[in-house]
């Protein structure tokens, strides 16, 4: 049976991992090969087959269920319910929203944002809105969170942004019977009322809710550090310690009771289970919470009939359960961290576990586990916490058996006592503060983490084994093999330039500019994109994983063309985790912390056969702040790159008049993002590119690149990608050749939008 569920499994997983889904005759094909297997009785082979097939009805599925690009940019009215709890912050509200009523074409669920509100919206409450629709679509960028697949996974079949124009209306405040949504959103809220203004509140509601949004950055950080982060949320272990208690104590109180006609196992296994479905349903049933309850449900049900079966069969029905309901499941990391968490707890417990002290085997299967997890979190995180085992140690047990039952039972408070709430959640609070000082500590170490490149699946896949063969008992003979089958995971760096190349890429930060350039020692990063609000800009949530992802632990320097949001927005995140031997800018003072120094002309460097050199602006005193970008020309053996930033004509012009012949570059990022102002004829003549770059966000308000560029560009013959509709564009220099790849046509799956080849 295991080994079936494995290959069912492993079927839905390759289906994930095509660009396209397979045509009408791809399908038939599948179906024959299938029906062949059947006859012929080769169940290993169907499995497989099932697999993909199921994967590919739930994938047509979903993608039937998105906004007709026809339709995209037009203006709907919607009524729905909203579900789950909306994400709170300053400028705006963010939310699912179930649609019940809209014209045809609608999906069935969308994501929207509703900016400046006078009433905060509510979970489990029906709306009507008038929105503006979008087909699903996010930055596109190796070694970043895949916000469409995000979407796609969560159902989401467009995404908008309410118009205040036509006023929203509150059609009801809640469901007529029962609504999930709006209970956890009412635990949500009086845990708010309960303890404002407190730095757990957050982590309280992570711990009650699975809702994580009031946890600060540097929370996180601090949690990832010491690899305690599956603690912040719902888990299985969380799951399990609830049912457990409730076992223990209804069974003791059922025996006392005196009560013989119904067995005290009975009793408690069925309160056991709806204990553990109650705080399931509190989470939003996630994927690790499904998990421990479809495994829970499975044990319970053999314990009322007293049947035996083995944990090993009990996790196989889970992880059959959970893909058959959502084939997509497999596209996340916390799908694969948890099953394989269980399944080696499960195989160091039948091996060398099994005799021994309780605690002792305790002790050895948390590190082993700790072990075990590093290649997948290598591979979906490319980072392990090396204190990790020493913090949960501490953590695991304080969280759970102190923290946990205090939040718990500080929230049943607040519908039963609600003046003794206060205190028992304060008394968290105060655990929480020591948990985290102690935390804070750890993570402070130099050592604390280990980074590695993102491994390939076939180390990927050695590392795991490896792991199990060191896992082995000690009887089996090689066990020392497992430490060359771990070997690949530690040789995986991302290959960079030669001497004399150049590799650039153009980034996809919507509309805004941000370009990676890399020599064969050296790195450079040229704007940061654009900042949304406190805690979200660009430089965190693209420039910087994308440097993590290639390994470049420190920058040598930072250009910011100039003070415009779209470009200097994401920098101070930049700069603060990265620390560059150089930063110059055109707006020096709005860099002062960082000891910026004034772009100017004349400015050059030489870095591995491969010289840098400013072109303006020439003085301070220019009115134009776009003319004021800083211009950075990349020239080597194998030719020239021109960096724009925001020029426009004027400046074109006076590069032009100054540089003459110099200018001439093979790569040219667009100026100003491709207006209608910039690439005068002039300039793009003197500056003769084969290809431009053009860093437009995709469908954006300034309708950028503009049509009489494009024209321009087309009548001189010189090739454009936009950064918009391509994802991140990485070039390489290297002898007479230009390689372009193009993120969204060479890394996109079936889900995600497609460039024109």
């Amino acid at each position: 049976m295991v080994t079936l569920v494995l290959i069912f499994v492993l079927g839905v997983l390759c289906l994930q991992q095509l660009p396209e889904l397979p045509g009408p005759m791809g399908v038939l094909l599948i179906v024959a090969l299938a029906a062949i297997c059947a006859a012929l009785r080769l169940w290993k082979c169907l499995a497989l087959f099932a697999g993909v097939l199921w994967a590919l009805g739930y994938a047509e599925m979903k993608l039937s269920d998105r906004l007709p690009g026809a339709l995209e940019s037009r203006v709907f009215q919607v009524e729905g319910r909203i579900e789950p709890i909306p994400v709170y912050s300053e400028k705006r509200v963010r939310f699912d929203f179930k649609v019940s009523k809209a014209d045809p074409g609608v999906p069935a669920r969308l994501r929207l944002n509703w900016y400046f509100p006078k009433v905060l919206p509510k979970a489990g409450q029906y709306w009507r809105f008038t929105v503006k629709l979008k087909r699903p679509r996010g930055n596109f960028n190796p070694g970043n969170v895949n916000y469409e697949r995000s979407l796609f996974v969560s159902g989401i079949g467009a995404t908008g942004y309410i118009k205040e124009q036509a006023k929203p209306q509150l059609l009801a405040d809640k469901d007529p019977l029962f609504s999930l949504a709006a209970w956890r959103q009412k635990v949500f809220d009086q845990l708010v009322q309960a303890m404002p203004n407190t730095d757990s509140l957050g982590l309280i509601q992570a711990l009650t809710l699975g809702e994580r949004q009031l946890m600060s950055d540097q929370q996180w950080l601090m949690f990832r550090k010491t690899g305690t982060v599956h603690l912040m949320a719902i888990s299985g272990l969380h799951i399990g310690l609830v049912s457990g208690m409730i076992y223990w104590l209804v069974a003791k109180i059922w025996t006392r009771s005196g009560v013989l006609s119904i067995a005290p196992y009975q009793v408690a296994a069925c309160f056991a289970f709806l204990a553990a479905l109650a705080y399931s349903a509190m989470a939003g049933f996630a994927i690790p919470t499904q998990r421990a309850l479809i495994m829970l449900a499975v044990f319970m049900l053999a314990l009322l009939r007293q049947r035996h079966v083995s944990a090993i069969n009990t996790l196989a029905i889970a992880l059959l359960v959970v893909v058959m309901l959502d084939p997509l499941a497999v596209l996340s990391a916390g799908f694969w961290l948890s099953f394989f968490a269980v399944g080696i707890i499960f195989y160091s417990l039948r091996s060398r576990l099994k005799s021994g002290k309780a605690w002792k085997s305790a002790l050895k299967i948390h590190w082993v586990t700790s072990l075990a997890l590093a290649p997948l979190l290598f591979f979906f995180f490319q980072e392990v916490s090396v204190i990790a085992p020493i913090a949960n140690l501490i953590a695991v047990p304080w969280v759970s058996f102190i923290i946990i039952p205090l939040c718990l039972a500080g929230v049943c408070l607040l519908f039963i006592a609600p003046s003794l709430a206060p205190a028992v959640l304060s008394v968290a609070d105060s655990m929480l503060c020591g948990l985290m000082w102690l935390l804070s500590r750890l993570a402070e170490l130099p050592f604390a983490t280990f980074q590695l490149a993102e491994p390939s699946p076939l180390a990927l896949f050695l590392g795991i084994v490896g792991l199990f063969v060191l896992m082995a008992p000690k009887g089996l003979p090689g066990r020392w093999l497992g430490i060359l089958m771990c070997l690949p995971l530690a040789f995986n760096d991302k290959p960079g330039p030669d001497d004399g190349e150049v590799e650039l890429t153009l980034l996809d930060v919507g509309q805004g500019l941000s370009v990676v350039v890399r020599t064969a020692h050296h790195s450079l990063v040229y704007d940061a994109g654009a900042r949304f609000d406190e805690s979200a800009d660009m430089g965190s949530r693209v420039v910087l994983p994308y440097l993590n992802f290639l390994q470049i632990k420190k920058l040598d320097a930072v250009v910011i063309s100039h003070g415009d949001n779209d470009h200097i927005g994401g920098a101070e995140t930049l700069l603060n985790m990265k620390n560059p031997a150089l930063l110059i800018s055109s707006v020096p003072e709005q860099l002062a912390p960082h000891h910026a120094e004034f772009c100017q002309a004349g400015q050059s460097w030489m870095w591995d056969g491969v010289r840098f050199a400013v072109l303006s602006p020439q003085t301070r005193a220019i009115e134009n702040d776009n003319d004021g970008s800083c211009v950075l020309q990349i020239s080597s053996g194998q030719g020239g790159i021109l960096l724009t930033g925001d020029i426009e004509r004027k400046a074109e012009a006076e590069l032009v008049a100054t540089y003459g012949d110099q200018l001439s570059s093979r790569v040219m990022i667009a100026p100003h993002h491709g207006s209608k102002t910039s690439s005068s004829t002039v300039f793009l003549k003197q500056v003769n590119p084969e290809i431009i770059l053009i860093p437009a966000g995709y469908n954006n308000r300034f309708g950028f690149p503009h049509k009489l560029v494009l024209r321009r560009y087309s009548e001189q013959n010189i090739k454009w990608f936009e950064a918009g509709k391509e994802g991140a564009i990485r070039l390489l220099l290297k002898g007479n050749a230009v390689t372009v790849e193009r993120s969204r046509l060479q890394l996109g799956r079936y889900w995600n939008e497609k460039p024109e080849r």
